[in-house]
């Protein structure tokens, strides 16, 4: 049964409305938080694709598809805040529109949004599940804190222009043109510098409650980890790491591997590996939520 999809705002907060897109699955649905990507500065709800939307409803499972709000204009640790309130949101108040099963929840998200799924496994009040799309559980590593080679093959971007692709307002609203601030944070090596506001030698002990790879304890939810072995933005790498702590811990994690692809290969849907790949995503989700 495919219902059509309603918006509500699931936080207001500064003047900034935060909203969510649920297609509700019925009674007794399990359900499935969506976090989008974009390396927490642009990007937005919109880019779910319906296919995968499509999937998980006909498997059985409502979703809840969030927008947070974007670095620099939000500083680091409010936007994990923005999804500690929408998980609670969904178990509380989301409860007298929907009767979907609120116990029974997975968190799921790509790159950025892999990477704050994974975040949810170490919070006070954990999902039942983890489905982290070429995410990352460590961002102290040389990968964000050096230049990164495949951007600056790029054309180069001065901090001038970055700033220019940005505000001083509060945003949800991830449009392509602040790509050129996250080009030029990965140009300089100087994205945990622009999004958190801390350097990644100085400010470790700061940044240790952000990292899901030392916060990795025997309760932390099953994960499955889906990575390309040749992503050229996030490295195939942070998914192995990931995978062997979750399993040093006694953690259930399954890591599938894309051989071949790279960074955001769910977008090719109908790709036989990657059809594949969604199969064992839904298996997880069923054997996990239901």
């Amino acid at each position: 049964m495919n219902r059509m999809k309603e918006t509500r705002v699931y936080k207001q907060v500064n003047g900034c409305s935060i909203h969510a897109d649920i297609y509700d699955q019925g009674a007794g649905s399990p359900v499935v938080i969506y976090i989008h990507g974009g390396a927490l500065i642009f990007g937005s709800r919109v880019w779910f694709p319906a296919e995968q939307i499509k999937l998980f409803n006909d498997a059985g499972f409502s979703v809840v598809n969030i927008d947070y709000r974007l670095a620099p204009e939000t500083a680091f640790e409010q936007i994990i805040e923005d999804i500690k309130d929408a998980l609670t949101w969904v178990r509380t108040e989301a409860k007298q529109w929907y009767d979907f099963d609120s116990d029974n929840i997975a968190v799921m998200g790509g790159s950025a949004g892999g990477f704050l799924s994974l975040l949810t496994g170490t919070m006070d009040v954990k999902p039942k599940a983890i489905v982290s799309f070429y995410g990352y559980g460590d961002i102290l590593g040389d990968w964000l804190a050096k230049s990164s080679d495949f951007y600056c093959r790029k054309p180069l971007i001065n901090k001038m222009k970055a700033l220019a692709a940005v505000s001083h307002t509060e945003t949800t609203n991830g449009e392509w043109e602040r790509y050129s601030y996250y080009l030029y944070c990965r140009q300089q090596g100087v994205w945990l510098q622009e999004v958190a506001g801390l350097d990644h030698k100085m400010d470790r002990q700061a940044l240790s409650p952000y990292i899901p790879i030392l916060n990795v304890s025997e309760d932390f939810p099953p994960t499955l980890l889906l990575h390309g072995d040749q992503d050229t933005d996030v490295p195939y790498e942070q998914s192995v790491l990931m995978h062997e702590k979750l399993k040093e811990e006694g953690v259930y994690s399954k890591l599938i591997t894309i051989e071949g692809a790279d960074h955001v290969f769910d977008q090719h849907f109908h790709n036989p590996a990657v059809q594949q790949a969604f199969t064992e995503v839904v298996h997880f989700l069923k054997k996990h939520l239901c």
